[in-house]
């Protein structure tokens, strides 16, 4: 793809997201929906790979449906209440539509059956876009209706998205779709306290996106999307490979590291909330989760293969400095000692 239109579909992409979390209308919200799914498009089908192009119409069926299910939503809001404001969603009906919307488009169970297989089908930048920038609108409009929201169908939705993102993540060897399922159980750690704590759920969004860009940006500079390739990937960039595993351990959230802070904060808030059997519940199941962390990390620190492997074993080459990687590792790896001013300023 040419720079100037790779140029214009990224604004786009920004210029979408942008309009949806600064909006009070249900319509304009709608509006940069539909300019973000129009923008990623290209950039998921730019290899021309019938696996990508795949990629791309489930893609765009699934976000569709999810955009018709927004508008309907609203405009049955309007028509009983007469408000188009985002945050006087009052109809418990609408309410529900939006539920399964926003779940949709965010692939939080059981209408995540499409995100896995548009991770796996995109690139790795495009992969890190889909993960953490097309999140943050359907989040947004979560946290703005988080006050009229069903308690009950968020909690269900989220303790299944947590057992079945773990679940299914254990048995895959292609690493896109175990980050896709890892994605899966970190949106259900954020549906299941937006209503009680939005903020929290934005904190926790924001480290996780910080941990996921780490991970994708270290992948895409060694060149990997197999664990057998990355049984190998030490020869590459030997210091990335040592960052690599403690992002891993960081995004499962082993402490001291920087991701076991938001899970420590929604257990101690579900807690308040007396939801002490959710919040067991749903800590149990992040350790299917833990499983394929742990076995990443295994991966990254194994020197030989224990099969035989058919690519050849690359020498490191590349001289150049991993800057913006370094920066992103430290913090996914060492923010927890600074967490009270963290939560100070959220």
């Amino acid at each position: 793809m040419k720079p100037p239109a790779n140029l214009i579909f990224i604004t786009s992409l920004l210029l979408g997201t942008t309009i949806t979390i600064s909006s009070n209308h249900w319509v304009m919200a709608w509006t940069g929906l539909e300019i973000n799914t129009l923008a990623i498009l290209p950039l998921i089908s730019k290899s021309h790979h019938p696996r990508a192009i795949e990629a791309a119409t489930k893609y765009f069926l699934t976000q569709a449906a999810a955009s018709a299910l927004v508008l309907f939503s609203s405009m049955t809001n309007a028509w009983y209440t007469g408000q188009w404001d985002i945050t006087q969603l009052t109809h418990p009906t609408s309410s529900l539509i939006l539920t399964s919307a926003i779940a949709m488009k965010l692939g939080l169970v059981p209408f995540h059956f499409w995100f896995p297989e548009v991770l796996q089908g995109s690139p790795l930048t495009t992969g890190l876009i889909l993960s953490t920038i097309m999140k943050l609108p359907p989040i947004t409009l979560l946290y703005m209706t988080s006050s009229s929201l069903n308690p009950t169908l968020l909690t269900t939705l989220a303790i299944l998205s947590t057992a079945l993102g773990g679940w299914m993540g254990l048995n895959q060897t292609q690493i896109r779709k175990i980050l896709a399922f890892s994605s899966i159980s970190h949106l259900g750690w954020m549906a299941i306290i937006i209503i009680y704590n939005p903020k929290l759920t934005l904190l926790n969004f924001y480290l996780y996106a910080m941990m996921t860009a780490t991970i994708f940006l270290t992948l895409n500079t060694i060149k990997v999307l197999k664990l057998s390739t990355l049984m190998t990937a030490w020869t590459k960039v030997p210091s990335l490979n040592a960052m690599l595993l403690l992002t891993l351990l960081s995004l499962a959230g082993l402490p001291p590291l920087t991701g076991f802070l938001p899970k420590w904060l929604i257990i101690q808030e579900l807690t308040k909330q007396d939801m002490a059997p959710a919040a067991t519940l749903i800590s149990l199941l992040s350790l299917l989760s833990l499983f394929f962390y742990l076995r990443l990390a295994y991966c990254t620190t194994i020197t030989l293969p224990p099969h035989t492997t058919n690519h050849m074993k690359q020498w490191r080459t590349n001289k150049s400095t991993h800057i913006t990687i370094a920066i992103l590792t430290t913090m996914s790896v060492m923010l927890l000692p600074i967490s009270p001013m963290i939560l100070t300023i959220v």
